[in-house]
């Protein structure tokens, strides 16, 4: 199998959890990867085991060390789309963050976690989009989140459900406005998936313990591993979803359907 190695799938998060997993599943297809995150260590290990997996495939990898939270950051990684010499046919926005807190709790400097973010995705997709525009087409997955549909008493998230939701409404915008120019736009919202957007408030030696006990919340009985996500992130960034944009697939073990 030969892809060519000017074309690139760029996940922004793309060091650690359903962005890693995702950059893996489209390393293992023969995808020259650009992945992109802040902990210099970790970008350097999903480097190391990226490019094992592209190796058959002579597809390139390339991590960029970037901080999504600080302007200078975003304004250069803005400018490495500009400048890249190559088609960034694939954009997967995977960068999170989690920590719940009351509503009355909240102060500026955690909300703008939240929506600085949102402000970093918007201006580094629209560098992306152009960059599709130029080689006539792409595909992009956003990831949102399920409590942007519904609140869970549990994890009071009223800033961070107010920023999927608008990442969200991103999605159905982008699908309409990009849908002439051959660039499909869809987001996934999953429920509770084990990685590390949770060590922000649970320690990681009790993350497993931690989250056992929304085994049941969910209808399938388990909660998500990343690859559950990433599965439904390499398909609709596929041809097999050529008829597919503007959807906000619900990845999440049936809780939207119902509860137990």
């Amino acid at each position: 199998m030969t892809k060519s190695n000017n074309v690139y799938s760029l996940i922004i998060g793309g060091s650690s959890g359903m962005g890693l997993a995702t950059a893996q599943q489209l390393a293992e297809q023969g995808h020259s990867i650009i992945i992109v995150g802040r902990d210099a260590d970790k970008l350097a290990s999903a480097k190391v085991r990226l490019e094992l997996l592209t190796r058959e495939f002579n597809s390139q990898v390339h991590a960029w060390q970037e901080d999504l939270y600080d302007t200078e950051s975003v304004n250069h990684l803005i400018a490495r789309i500009d400048t890249f010499d190559g088609h960034i046919k694939q954009l997967v926005n995977a960068a999170g963050y989690f920590n719940p807190k009351a509503f009355s709790e909240h102060s500026v400097d955690d909300y703008e976690l939240y929506m600085g973010l949102n402000r970093s995705i918007f201006f580094v997709t629209q560098a992306v989009v152009n960059n599709m525009k130029a080689h006539h087409g792409g595909e992009i997955v956003n990831i949102g989140s399920m409590w942007a549909h519904q609140a869970i008493k549990a994890t009071p998230s009223s800033a961070y459900s107010m920023a999927k939701a608008g990442l969200h409404a991103f999605t159905q915008h982008l699908a309409m406005e990009l849908a002439d120019s051959n660039i499909r736009v869809n987001a996934v919202a999953p429920a509770v998936v084990k990685t590390p957007i949770y060590n922000s408030f649970i320690d990681p030696s009790e993350l497993d313990q931690a989250l056992a006990g929304f085994n049941a919340f969910h209808p399938i009985g388990r909660i998500g591993k990343v690859d559950d996500i990433a599965n439904a992130i390499t398909f609709l960034l596929s041809d097999k979803a050529s008829w597919v944009t503007g959807a906000i697939w619900n990845i999440d073990g049936g809780v939207m359907a119902g509860r137990n």
